[in-house]
């Protein structure tokens, strides 16, 4: 039977870890958007779960990494360094796997 992740107490307290992470790391306010969630990839070379990020920093400008570990085992110093923010801004495309 499948759990949802927001009925676990420890996948929520970890979920909102990484968002308040993110928050800090990239100068985000309490209002901006951010998205944080674990999916399983079954492409091989990919992790079985890995941890998706993505945020705003104006109403058109998306920012996202992943973090291949389940958000469980995330740390603060697994999230890309403040300066690499305009590196990640995404351009729309999908990413095909890892």
């Amino acid at each position: 039977m499948l759990k949802s992740a927001a009925t676990d107490p420890i996948q929520l307290a970890a979920v909102r870890q990484v968002k308040a992470w993110t928050r800090m790391r990239f100068g985000l306010g309490d209002d901006d958007a951010v998205f944080v969630a674990e999916i399983a990839c079954g492409l091989p070379g990919c992790p079985p779960l890995e941890t998706t990020v993505a945020f705003w920093s104006a109403p058109d400008t998306r920012h996202d990494f992943k973090l291949f570990k389940p958000v469980i085992d995330v740390v603060e110093d697994d999230l890309p360094p403040y300066w690499m923010k305009n590196a990640i801004i995404s351009d729309g495309t999908a990413v095909s796997c890892c």
